[in-house]
């Protein structure tokens, strides 16, 4: 007669080597939940069903790991215990034996792969400011261009923004006051400036005017 324990048993499977689809290696460790079912099978069907469980715990844990690439073992732990449960669970059945969890524990990477992971995270990050920073700057240059547009449409809109311009300016009593005037206003002067300074001549030439104390030679006609 062999007196056999029903209750849910928990067993430590020992840290594995392991090479990810993407060549990684690492190291993983899990715990094991099982318990028995039928005890029969369990005793007559394997020899040993404890070692034996373990054993086939350690191997199934390396050949599912090893299908994944490092990324799915980090970020997928939970689907990845699932699937090495399942497996164990189909081929314990004919020993009379239940998996009901399998948890992965650790997954101990390299110091160098550690340093290269930091890395990546790091320059996605720094993508990611990137990316933001430059929408902002095209969500503003939109929304100032869009403000323009108002503003000229409008001229006495321009005057009041020169207005609560002056008023922010005079509520931090500034002894300085830089008030920007449209080159539109002064446009006008600067014309008729650029006319008094520029005589046209009878032939549309300038017409050079003889320096005071200064004889103005003129060219021979025989020559």
């Amino acid at each position: 007669m062999v007196r056999v324990d029903l209750r849910i048993r928990v067993i430590e499977i020992p840290s594995q080597d392991v090479i990810s689809h993407d060549n990684v290696s690492m190291k993983v460790d899990a715990v094991l939940y099982f318990n028995v079912v039928d005890p029969e099978k369990a005793i007559i069907h394997v020899q040993n069903y404890l070692p034996a469980t373990n054993m086939l715990a350690q191997t199934t844990l390396r050949a599912v790991l090893g299908q994944h690439e490092l990324d799915e073992m980090l970020s997928e732990r939970k689907k990845l215990s699932a699937d090495v449960q399942s497996i164990l669970d189909a081929q314990t059945e004919t020993w009379g034996i239940k998996v009901s969890n399998v948890e992965i524990r650790t997954v101990e990477l390299t110091d160098n792969m550690v340093r290269a992971i930091a890395k990546q995270a790091e320059a996605e990050r720094d993508r990611r400011a990137k990316i933001i920073h430059a929408e902002a700057e095209f969500q503003a240059s939109q929304t100032l261009v869009n403000a323009a547009q108002i503003l000229g449409s409008v001229p006495a809109a321009m005057q009041l923004r020169y207005l609560q311009t002056l008023t922010e300016i005079g509520a931090e009593q500034n002894s300085t006051v830089v008030f920007p005037m449209p080159i539109d206003i002064i446009k006008p002067f600067l014309e008729l400036l650029d006319k008094a300074g520029k005589p046209a001549g009878a032939n549309g030439a300038d017409r050079a005017l003889p320096l005071k104390g200064v004889p103005l030679s003129v060219p021979d006609a025989n020559a």
